[in-house]
């Protein structure tokens, strides 16, 4: 049994998701302890809870610990099994986080799968659904894995509500990334969602414009194709979205296009945050991520150091990242628990950091 003191560098959830996930695709059983030990709120949450049950019910896995608070769990996995699933965080708990846990695992699955998930699908510290979607599920086809995922509801905090249904078409053998550039830019794709509730208020169109003018000022975008969407110059393709939610709430994805990548970042609204505030960060966010000239954006490459420790075995992967992170550096170090890799960062002042991965 793997022995993980969650108590280590990130201290966050990051470590129970992959271990889990890790756990069930090796048929390794595992001991988590000191789980979330580096929170204001240490032990399984919500959403925590919910991955961990959720990879436990994908894999008949016996469990020990599996309830809110716990600071410690025993997961000893079974069988994984494919067909439809439904899991309820009960929150406004992160659905993309669930499914970071359900991912890694469904690798491994003998035939197609569903995953469908109620909770939060726009909410602070995680992904949003809309960059699950459009931005991590986009790396993973590079790499061979097939996933379909609607959006049946949004959902924002506090009540969440938001469902989400994901398909998943296992593959046999992943292939392995090799980034170093990117390629010509082609274009920036800007969702603004907001509820009914705030459409009076124009806080769609509030978020969307205030990130677009950032963004149209960005050299590598300007003139930039639309594929025939919107004006031939256009460098921008801007939507809005006007959604029904329990709770009221707004967000602003944002992912920009280049021939070879694709880089994400996105904002939430929140009470007394005012709609341009929302537009500003996400386009700041973004821009910072498109000013690295990585080929992978901060988010994106620490989700994607499981696949890339799996696909290993078909041959070394190598990406540039806009930023190495203590949760690229935590799930480096769950993930050589599990799989026979070595992985190998380097960073140079001025550059993209360097992430490698290969076996050992």
């Amino acid at each position: 049994m793997i022995e993980i003191d969650g108590a280590k560098l990130e201290a966050g959830g990051q470590i129970i998701r992959t271990a889990v996930g890790l756990s069930a695709l090796t048929g390794t059983p595992c001991r988590v302890f000191n789980i979330r030990l580096g929170r204001p709120k240490p032990g399984l949450m919500a959403q925590h809870l919910t991955g961990v049950q959720a990879v436990a019910e994908l894999c008949d896995a016996k469990l020990n610990g599996a309830e809110l608070w716990s600071k410690e769990l025993t997961f000893e996995p079974g069988k994984i099994k494919s067909g439809k699933f439904e899991f309820d965080i009960g929150t406004a708990g992160s659905v993309s986080l669930v499914l970071q846990s359900l991912m890694v695992p469904a690798l491994a699955a003998p035939n197609e799968l569903t995953f469908d998930i109620k909770g939060g699908t726009d909410v602070a510290w995680s992904p949003s659904i809309i960059y699950f979607q459009n931005v991590l599920s986009y790396w993973l086809e590079r790499m061979g894995v097939e996933t379909k995922t609607e959006i049946l509801k949004y959902g924002f905090y506090p009540a969440g509500g938001g469902n989400v249904r994901v398909e998943v078409m296992p593959a046999k053998r992943l292939q392995p990334l090799n980034l170093a550039k990117r390629g010509k830019p082609e274009l920036i794709r800007a969702l603004s969602i907001a509820s009914e509730q705030l459409k009076k208020s124009h806080v769609a169109e509030r978020q969307l414009e205030a990130g677009a003018s950032i963004l149209t000022a960005l050299p590598d975008f300007k003139g930039a194709a639309i594929d025939n969407i919107t004006a031939p110059n256009a460098a921008i393709h801007k939507e809005t979205r006007y959604v029904q939610t329990l709770s009221p709430g707004s967000s602003l994805q944002l992912y920009a296009e280049f021939a070879n990548c694709r880089l994400g970042a996105g904002a939430i609204g929140e009470r007394s945050k005012p709609a341009e505030q929302v537009g500003k960060e996400a386009a700041e966010l973004l821009k910072k991520q498109i000013e690295s000239n990585a080929c992978v954006d901060r988010w994106a490459a620490d989700q994607l150091l499981p696949f890339m420790a799996v696909a290993a075995e078909q041959g070394p992967s190598e990406i540039s990242v806009a930023e190495i992170t203590n949760h690229c550096r935590t799930n480096i170090w769950v993930i050589e628990k599990f799989l026979p890799v070595k992985f190998e960062i380097v960073e140079k002042k001025g550059e993209p950091g360097i992430v490698r991965c290969g076996k050992k």
